[in-house]
């Protein structure tokens, strides 16, 4: 079987610092011909994005694609929502999950796998204010000790 080639579009780095991740998963996501084209320009947010479970479909909202330059009155709404597909099991565990633990759904990437698009949800739980501030000790930390070694070595 031939191995497609992954190439990331967007991230969410504010999903990681606002919430712990707990698990991954990748679902397709259904989009119009010039919502493709202009995620291949790069045209794509997902900052204050999430997912909702609402009629068993998973849907991501607040996603932000700009409208395509050359796509005149076949482009679509740029905040409109969209239906990200997965398993129906899947989207039941996830919409457990959700209601029962207080959980979230967050787009954390969006990236290309062969030709099709694909977006990574994280199953996250919201980070409180003294534990991002531990993260951004624990960064610094790092960062310093990084230095120090380079400076070593030189």
């Amino acid at each position: 079987m031939e191995k497609k080639s992954i190439k990331n579009i967007a991230l969410n780095k504010k999903a990681r610092h606002d919430y712990f991740v707990e698990d991954t998963y990748e679902a397709g996501i259904e989009l119009a011909g010039t919502e493709v084209k202009s995620i291949r320009q790069g045209g794509i947010n997902l900052k204050d994005s999430y997912c909702i479970v609402k009629n068993g479909e998973l849907l991501v909202v607040g996603m932000h694609i700009s409208p395509y330059e050359k796509g005149n009155i076949f482009n679509r709404d740029p905040l409109r929502s969209r239906r990200l597909l997965m398993h129906k099991r899947e989207i039941n565990k996830l919409n457990g999950h959700v209601m029962r633990d207080g959980y979230a759904l967050v787009p954390l990437s969006v990236y290309f796998k062969g030709p099709l698009v694909k977006v990574e949800v994280g199953l996250c739980k919201g980070k409180k204010l003294y534990d991002k501030r531990e993260d951004l000790a624990r960064k610094q930390a790092g960062r310093e000790l990084e230095r120090e070694l380079k400076e070593k070595n030189r």
